[in-house]
């Protein structure tokens, strides 16, 4: 990890900090995207098939996966594993189920109520990452609340395995959510045949979850056609802020690092800390753990990328962090709890020393489908919400038109919109 102190750094050398490291190619992406949807958009599951064996390696028949094949993966998985999923669903659910709004109904005027009442989003589409590793916790993250929120269908996209089968924990996860519309396709070609339809893939109307640039960028460009599907968030590769001080645990700090920078090459952790031992000391300890993890060279990588920042003290701290806004935000502090309210811009907090970023990845209750990049400034994570939409309503009696029909007739005027205007004006002389 780079090392500064933020005191020392130029305006512009903050602003290069803020910025995460850059994407790939976007015009070539932009364009070599657009070329898979447009193929897919004329040739469906044969073009879906045809990408998928040309940028997965997998020749497959039949994109759906059987009810055979998902009541099969009960035997692949491990028992315990079967029941830590079904205590993790049980905990999103308690948490997601609180989140149902209520209908509201307000008088603003004598005889003019206006109400507001929410509705399933109807047609779904849940991808699931494949890439370095499977990830069914995102099927449960993506499956409660679609499930709470009751639309008619949803329909499950995930990569292929080299044997053309799909992993049986996403197998399983999904079957627990009563998710039956199982496809093995992945990539930008996933999300065309979801946003557009295919001769087995129904078309869905808005897509979730999370994915590499190429499904970033195909979510983006769907999203922007009258006909494709709308999307849940902007996102890029996986993050993590952490600030420290000296008391905190530096081998707590170390694996919070640590368990971002394996999600990708491309992933970024920073440290921010008052604190020049402490940071000293997560060095070390970074440096021991990451020789006992698999994903060794990918987090490697990813440190390569990442920063430790010294910072004035705690405020200054969190200043920082509110300015990057990270997906993942995690207080290591003493009295951590306090500094909850200074938080403005990230898309988790994680509070305390024995609150790792791992918890809401998985179990805690709250979802990790987060928005990453910078974007936290300005939306929040998947939630219930996302699966439902807003509807107003009004309803006027006679009094209630009379009351305020002469004041829409006035700003209708001022607006030039007479047909505006006329919709209130031969209303009104019909009830004097």
């Amino acid at each position: 990890m780079k090392r500064f102190v933020w005191s020392e750094l130029s305006v512009e050398a903050r602003s290069q900090f803020l910025n995460r490291p850059a994407q790939q190619d976007t015009d070539a992406l932009r364009s070599q995207v657009q070329e898979i949807i447009r193929a897919v958009q004329a040739q469906g599951d044969l073009a879906v098939r045809e990408l998928t064996e040309k940028y997965d390696r997998v020749r497959i028949d039949d994109l759906r996966v059987s009810a055979q094949e998902i009541q099969q993966a009960y035997s692949e998985v491990d028992p315990k594993v079967l029941e830590a999923m079904k205590e993790a669903i049980a905990r999103i659910d308690l948490f997601h189920r609180a989140q149902i709004p209520s209908r509201i109904s307000v008088e603003t005027a004598p005889g003019v109520v206006c109400e507001k009442i929410y509705r399933p989003i109807q047609r779904v589409g849940l991808y699931i990452p494949g890439g370095n590793a499977p990830l069914p916790s995102t099927v449960m993250m993506l499956g409660v609340p679609s499930r709470i929120a009751g639309g008619k269908l949803r329909v499950l996209a995930t990569p292929p395995r080299r044997d053309g089968t799909i992993d049986p924990y996403i197998r399983v996860a999904a079957d627990l959510l009563g998710i039956t519309s199982i496809f093995r396709m992945g990539g930008a070609q996933a999300i065309a045949a979801l946003a557009y339809g295919t001769e087995s893939v129904p078309k869905v109307d808005k897509i979730f979850g999370p994915g590499n640039s190429w499904v970033t960028e195909a979510k983006l460009q769907v999203s922007q056609d009258a006909r494709g599907a709308m999307n849940d968030l902007p996102a890029g590769p996986s993050e993590v802020l952490v600030i420290a001080d000296a008391d905190s645990n530096p081998s707590f700090v170390a694996s919070d690092l640590l368990s971002q920078a394996e999600h990708g090459e491309d992933s970024q952790v920073v440290l921010v800390s008052d604190s020049p031992a402490l940071i000293e000391s997560v060095m070390a300890a970074m440096e021991q753990q990451v020789r006992q993890l698999p994903r060794e060279a990918i987090a490697r990588a990813s440190l390569e990328k990442s920063y430790a920042i010294l910072c004035r003290d705690l405020s200054q701290a969190l200043e920082i962090s509110n300015a990057y806004a990270p997906e993942h935000l995690i207080l290591q502090m003493t009295e951590a709890r306090k500094w909850v309210d200074q938080v403005e811009n990230a898309g988790s907090v994680f509070v305390g020393p024995f609150s790792p970023e791992s918890v809401g990845d998985y179990s805690s209750g709250t979802n990790h489908v987060l928005p990453t990049y910078g974007y936290a400034r300005a939306t929040g994570g998947v939630a219930l919400e996302s699966f439902l939409k807003s509807i107003s309503v009004q309803e006027l009696s006679r009094a209630g038109l009379q009351s305020i029909g002469p004041g829409v007739e006035q700003l209708a005027e001022v607006e030039g919109l007479h047909g505006h205007r006329n919709a209130v004006s031969i209303r009104l002389q019909a009830v004097r």
